[in-house]
């Protein structure tokens, strides 16, 4: 099922890159995130409320607080630049660019996390990084 949700994720972020690209053009790039992040908010907030997992915030120790909000500071930061590339750049080679995160977050999983390292981790990271460095050059 998680393949499932992750192409569906695929599928939405591209569909964030093509609606961010043409929102930018009228306002400024940050705007466009303080924007997102409020609509996102409604969304995410409604969704909490309609499912009932309000309940489980009383379950969340501190450290799982913390690395939330460090996870929101990430995102937040990631954003920004995200719509600033966005603004200047190409959708096609910005998104592409933006792909590197996967390269990035398999080097910390394995770094940080201990997660296992074998031959087609290994390969996908290496293919990914040189197909976003071949639309950036």
């Amino acid at each position: 099922m998680w393949k499932i949700y992750g192409l569906l994720a695929a599928f939405f972020a591209a569909l964030t890159a093509i609606f961010a690209k043409l929102g930018v053009r009228e306002i400024d790039s940050n705007l466009a995130v303080a924007l997102r992040t409020g609509f996102i908010l409604v969304l995410t907030w409604g969704t909490v409320f309609r499912t009932g997992a309000i309940g489980e915030i009383r379950a969340l120790s501190s450290r799982g607080l913390l690395f939330i909000f460090l996870s929101a500071i990430a995102t937040g930061l990631s954003w920004l630049f995200y719509f600033k590339a966005l603004q200047l750049g190409e959708a096609s080679k910005v998104a592409s660019l933006d792909k590197l995160s996967l390269a990035f977050t398999i080097l910390l999983a394995i770094l940080l996390l201990g997660e296992p390292v074998g031959f087609k981790t290994v390969m996908s990271g290496l293919l990914i990084t040189g197909g976003s460095l071949l639309l950036l050059f």
